[in-house]
């Protein structure tokens, strides 16, 4: 007589457990639906456009990390980044933080923001993008001095190759210093464009 309430006892056991998870289940998904409901009211999130519980999760981690983002990092000056620091621009690997730190450097300084898409395989897109987490100030820390300095020292400039450096030197050689950046409009195989780029980097 004992077997029978014993086997009775052990079927109800895992109905009642199961009825327990299941009543819990439901108080945590009201739970977070009232949460996901108040986060659509303050903007945070488009119920709509969200298929799913895991993407309305992933969704709203971004938002909250882009609005501390000012609170975690400090804006440093552009001039002052390293090829550390500034793989914190998404976008910005080690290679392209590296050809970044070369291309400010060798130019001694940078007058305009859009200079940055000089450097090789920037796009406008993460160009725009290292200006928003760094300061930007115009200046030019060092120039080249076009009638005194060699091939070599002229090749090293970002905008001047070597082929252009051995023809001002040539050109200076045989017709003397330059008086002015206009002066290279004399060699005719330089373009406008190329002589006002590096117009601001020379010395007289």
């Amino acid at each position: 007589m004992l077997l029978l309430p014993i086997v009775v006892l052990l079927y109800a056991i895992p109905i009642v457990y199961e009825h327990i998870v299941l009543s819990r289940n439901t108080l945590e998904n009201k739970h977070y639906l009232y949460q996901l409901d108040s986060l659509e009211k303050s903007g945070w999130i488009q119920m709509a456009s969200m298929p799913n519980y895991q993407n309305s999760i992933a969704d709203t981690s971004r938002k909250q990390s882009g609005n501390r983002r000012q609170e975690v990092y400090k804006k440093l000056n552009f001039e002052e980044a390293d090829s550390i620091v500034l793989q914190i621009v998404p976008g910005i690997g080690q290679t392209m933080a590296g050809r970044i730190i070369k291309f400010r450097d060798g130019l001694g300084g940078m007058h305009s923001k859009d200079q940055l898409l000089d450097v090789y395989g920037m796009t406008e897109e993460v160009s725009a993008r290292v200006f928003e987490y760094f300061e930007f100030s115009p200046g030019i820390k060092s120039k080249i001095s076009i009638n005194t300095a060699d091939v070599q020292s002229l090749a090293m400039h970002p905008y001047i190759n070597y082929g252009s450096a051995k023809v001002i030197v040539a050109y200076r050689d045989q017709h003397g210093p330059f008086a002015s950046a206009d002066d290279l409009f004399k060699v005719r195989i330089f373009t406008e464009e190329w002589i006002n780029k590096i117009r601001p980097y020379l010395t007289f």
